[in-house]
């Protein structure tokens, strides 16, 4: 087991008759005793002194006349939820490289796993029904079948930490965001009333009986990786079901554990990946400019103390598991590490976000089509650039009114490019009075593996996908 270190403070809870009273005490390289608590409605909560990283302790809780309960080699450091759907569940024996990826597990001891078995219930659950797999030490056979996108983020973060990493898996695939949230965060979105769910998938299902029993728990953050399946499920309302989620979590995680989780915690989640290619299907585009609020990228203002691993560029076309499900999560988790060292940790000076337009500004050039207007894109960063006819697409219409799918969407291929700036030729939609919008990457599968023609300078961060119209309004 892995409690949360300093400077918060570890929240233990149990169960007992009621009217007992309950003491915890710790050994170890420091000592602690709690003092006594009842046990209300047969539950009992203490709040641990905080506690630097380290371990290993001993954990006692000691009922009245003598009944005793211990925890051995508990170790403090930070601890992580990990949510989401299937390519959150996809296993560490599933990935690229996973003989050697398994093979490491006997170095990190001190990265410790924990998994909430499936389940889900119509009420909100003080306990889990079922654990999968109760906090161990990573093994070889363990490890085979937790997360691979936790694991990998865990193993990663100890490697910059060098403290205990506790990493607790509650996720199930193919699941919609609607069933993680709860009823009041439903509310602010107009889903509690939904009837068109899945069966299997009903509102709440899952924060009721995977999420609420967690809740005493003090956390250090959260990574998430969902929204496959609001693809072509209230896709329309993700921009505000999921940073309504994430605020619902902060608060609820916040109040159970007596104000020792953040109110803002830090959120890391997973920009979709891709799914089929040659796809016209504007559904995973839709729901990437959601994950981010219809900003285009994290942290935002709605969405403060988030971050976020574009994964648009790590598609896997032959896939045994669908290409839904790439095998590449080594990526995918360094690029949550990233974010997390940055705005979890506060690390200055660590890149995590790739390019993203400080303004467009249409220019004409003269060593290009003469009375062709062309877009200048100027980025937040230097960037590294290959050219593109398509990757780049403006809206063409003759009114003035935002453009969305239905609307007609040219290529503007790149023309030229400048340290942090692109080129992009209107050609294809004349005159220019016509253009009104630039969309960036806008496809299902917008490129080949870490092909896309946009990343940092580094090369290491792709710029994620953007749509920008000239228009104001609702498109």
């Amino acid at each position: 087991m892995v409690l949360q270190k300093s400077p918060e403070r570890a929240v233990l809870w149990g169960y007992g008759p009621d009217g007992a009273q309950v003491t915890v005490s710790l050994s170890g390289p420091i000592k602690q005793k709690t003092p006594l608590v009842t046990v209300t409605k047969g539950i009992w909560q203490v709040t641990l002194d905080a506690v630097e990283a380290g371990g290993p302790y001993n954990v006692t809780a000691a009922l009245q006349y003598n009944s005793t309960v211990t925890l051995t080699d508990v170790l403090f450091g930070d601890v992580w939820l990990c949510g989401g759907q299937s390519n959150m569940v996809f296993k560490t024996s599933q990935i690229f490289n996973a003989s050697e990826e398994l093979a490491l597990a006997a170095k990190y001891p001190q990265v410790r796993i924990f998994t909430a078995a499936l389940n889900q219930s119509e009420t909100e659950l003080n306990d889990l029904i079922r654990v999968e797999l109760p906090w161990s030490v990573p093994t070889e056979n363990d490890l085979s079948n937790f997360s691979a996108v936790c694991w990998l983020f865990g193993h990663y973060m100890y490697e910059n930490l060098k403290y205990p990493i506790g990493l607790v898996e509650s996720c199930w695939g193919g699941t919609p965001i609607e069933s993680w949230s709860s009823s009041r965060a439903l509310e602010q979105c107009g889903l509690e009333g939904a009837e068109d769910s899945p069966p299997a998938w009903r509102n709440s299902v899952l924060w009721n009986a995977m999420i609420h029993p967690l809740l005493n728990m003090t956390l250090k953050g959260a990574i998430w990786y969902q929204g496959e399946s609001n693809a072509d499920y209230h896709q329309e309302k993700y921009n505000c079901s999921f940073p309504a989620m994430i605020d619902d979590w902060r608060m609820a995680f916040h109040q159970a554990s007596g104000g020792q989780t953040a109110s803002d915690f830090p959120f890391g989640f997973v920009q979709l990946s891709t799914y089929i290619k040659g796809s016209t299907d504007e559904g995973f585009p839709n729901i990437r400019w959601h994950q981010t609020a219809d900003t285009g990228f994290a942290p935002n203002l709605r969405m403060k103390r988030t971050f976020m691993a574009v994964a648009m560029d790590l598609p896997d076309e032959t896939s045994p598991y669908d290409p839904i499900h790439p095998r590449d999560k080594q990526d995918v988790a360094y690029r949550l590490t990233l974010g997390a060292r940055a705005v979890a940790y506060g690390e200055k000076d660590v890149p995590f976000r790739g390019p993203f337009p400080n303004n467009i500004l249409p220019i004409q050039v003269p060593t290009q089509v003469p009375n062709v207007v062309y877009l200048n894109i100027n980025y937040d960063q230097s960037v590294s650039v290959t050219p593109s006819e398509e990757i780049f697409e403006i809206c063409c219409s003759g009114f003035k009114a935002p453009c969305g799918s239905q609307s007609v969407w040219v290529p503007a291929p790149i023309m030229q490019w400048g340290p942090n700036t692109v080129l992009v030729s209107t050609s294809m939609c004349q005159p220019f009075d016509n253009v009104a919008g630039l969309r960036y990457a806008w496809k299902d599968w917008p490129c080949d593996f870490k092909a896309c023609p946009i990343y940092s300078a580094s090369g290491v961060l792709p710029a994620p996908p953007f749509i920008i119209n000239r228009w104001p309004g609702n498109a």
